[in-house]
């Protein structure tokens, strides 16, 4: 059965896109169809790390949401990014929301109907036979963000080792209590190497209930790769790889909590 899973933020700068995408590729390689959905509308960027070049991108999350095309028409093969790492039954699928200025302008002024993005996600997995869909949600809370996460199988929530980002992911993680999702679990991004990672670990557990499933340290090579590829597959045996690759493990160990019928009607409670 697939499963959809969303990474997501109280605050931005979290390193979220890019952990969206190496995740989604570990998972991938190892002999998975994954779908990644840019659901930052606001702010896109996660084509980037997939070498899609903006000039070439004719269709996008947008054009899906104003109905100029079907889901599965926005979507791009990226698989070619493995480079042999994968299996015959390795694929990715991206679809990148638009960088352009009136597109997002028209966005946020008109915002979207989220039944039609849910039922979206429903045919996409269908059309594409997807195991795993991944959304990369807009950081905070709002509206559509909520509904993203209830009707996710599993929720990844990131943070950085800052007090700012400890106080906005507590708001998060009481909000996800509230809608009672299921699988909630925490991953911190650049944490410098001086912390005890064990003590730092208990630490949060103990602060938000949730396990955290990765801590992933501080990083030169990260930084100075600036979003040009997919850090795990170019440094596989790098220790922010080897977390990654915990991490999508524990994502591939998590059962299934909704059909996906159930989720057409998720929405409904936000009305």
């Amino acid at each position: 059965m697939p499963k959809i899973v969303s990474i997501h933020s109280y605050r931005g700068g979290t390193g979220k896109s890019n952990s969206t995408a190496n995740i989604a590729t570990a998972i991938a390689r190892q002999g998975y169809r994954v779908g990644i959905i840019d659901a930052d509308i606001q702010s896109p960027g996660i084509h980037t790390l997939f070498g899609l070049n903006p000039a070439k991108i004719d269709r996008t999350l947008n054009d899906f949401i104003w109905g100029y095309c079907a889901i599965a028409d926005a979507a791009y093969n990226v698989t070619s990014v493995l480079n042999d790492q994968g299996t015959a039954n390795s694929k990715i699928y991206l679809i990148p929301s638009s960088i352009k200025v009136n597109y997002i302008s028209r966005i946020l002024r008109e915002r979207f109907d989220i039944e039609v993005l849910l039922d979206g996600f429903q045919s996409l997995i269908k059309d594409l036979h997807l195991d795993y869909l991944f959304i990369d949600t807009h950081p905070g809370l709002n509206q559509e963000t909520l509904i993203f996460l209830k009707a996710s199988d599993i929720v990844l929530l990131m943070l950085r080792p800052d007090r700012q980002d400890f106080q906005g992911t507590a708001i998060t993680v009481d909000v996800a209590r509230k809608l009672r999702l299921p699988n909630l679990l925490i991953m911190m991004n650049k944490v410098l190497k001086e912390y005890d990672f064990d003590d730092l670990r208990q630490q949060v557990e103990q602060i938000y209930k949730a396990p955290v499933v990765g801590i992933l340290p501080e990083s030169e090579d990260m930084l100075r790769l600036a979003s040009s590829d997919i850090f795990c597959l170019k440094y596989p045996q790098h220790p922010v790889s080897q977390e990654i690759e915990k991490v999508a493990q524990e994502i591939l160990s998590q059962k299934k909590q909704f059909s996906i019928s159930d989720r057409l009607q998720i929405s409904a409670q936000f009305q």
